[in-house]
């Protein structure tokens, strides 16, 4: 039998970890050249709603798949954690960014910063729940 939770909560895994990756790299190796922070301030218009899809698809699939455990409730937590950095940088950063189309400027070293925080916690909690996932299907 087919189950649906399961694929639509692998669906978000795919989904957002390859959206968040993307928008990763490209914001990591934009930080000294002009021209490439405006692929990523293009990009992240494609990445944001790629990401919160993915998000979303997890939430959703995640009613349904939580068992109340040590490695679920870890997920849980971590999950809040990547909903708390996307609610950050869809309404502080993203917004920032936007005011930067078509200017040929670097990346104030204060968002350099904060951007980099939140691509180490992106990083770091959709991998780790990767992991976890697998561990849970094993």
């Amino acid at each position: 039998m087919f189950d649906f939770p399961l694929f639509f909560h692998l669906a978000g895994l795919i989904i957002g970890l390859g959206a968040v990756t993307v928008i990763d790299v490209l914001g990591f190796t934009s930080r000294k050249s002009k021209d490439l922070t405006q692929v990523t301030i293009s990009a992240h218009h494609v990445t944001k709603p790629l990401i919160w899809l993915g998000t979303i698809l997890l939430i959703i699939s995640w009613i349904f798949l939580y068992q109340d455990n040590l490695v679920s409730n870890f997920k849980s937590d971590l999950l809040l954690i990547m909903i708390l950095n996307g609610i950050f940088l869809s309404f502080y950063i993203s917004p920032g960014l936007d005011n930067l189309i078509g200017k040929n400027v670097l990346l104030s070293f204060s968002l350099q910063v904060k951007i980099t925080i939140s691509m180490l916690i992106s990083f770091f909690s959709w991998w780790t729940f990767v992991v976890l996932t697998i561990i849970g299907l094993s």
